[in-house]
């Protein structure tokens, strides 16, 4: 069974990198993460709900909790999903097919990743 060793964050490209026992490195984006928060606001009662707008999305800080976990607050304000190092492993082992379902949501539903204002600065 891998073990989780050690999560580094790359503030500019907003990726996880996650590094296992067996060397090997998984990395997740941001924005991956944070569609695929296990907190109950988007897991949902039964339901999950589908969280769009979030290309550009960041992490701000990662909080060990125990020797289990982490909590991660994104710079959108979302901070109550409690990410389990099992959880971690569950959707880098499944990243591909996890967001192939997560696009065809986003189509069926006709919503998109882009932030629905743009927030570019212009000089």
């Amino acid at each position: 069974m891998m073990t989780l060793l050690t999560l580094h964050y790359h503030q500019q490209r907003r990726l996880l990198d996650l590094k296992f026992s067996d060397g090997t490195v998984q990395v997740l984006s941001a924005e991956f993460l944070r569609v695929h928060s296990p907190s109950a606001e988007v897991r949902g009662h039964g339901k999950p709900t589908l969280v769009a707008n979030k290309r550009q999305v960041a992490i701000q800080r990662i909080s060990a909790v125990g020797h289990y976990g982490v909590k991660l607050s994104f710079d959108d304000g979302h901070d109550t999903g409690l990410y389990h190092f099992s959880y971690l492993c569950q959707l880098a082992a499944n990243q591909h097919d996890l967001w192939q379902q997560y696009l065809a949501r986003l189509k069926a539903a006709n919503a998109s990743r882009d932030s629905l204002i743009s927030t570019r600065i212009r000089l």
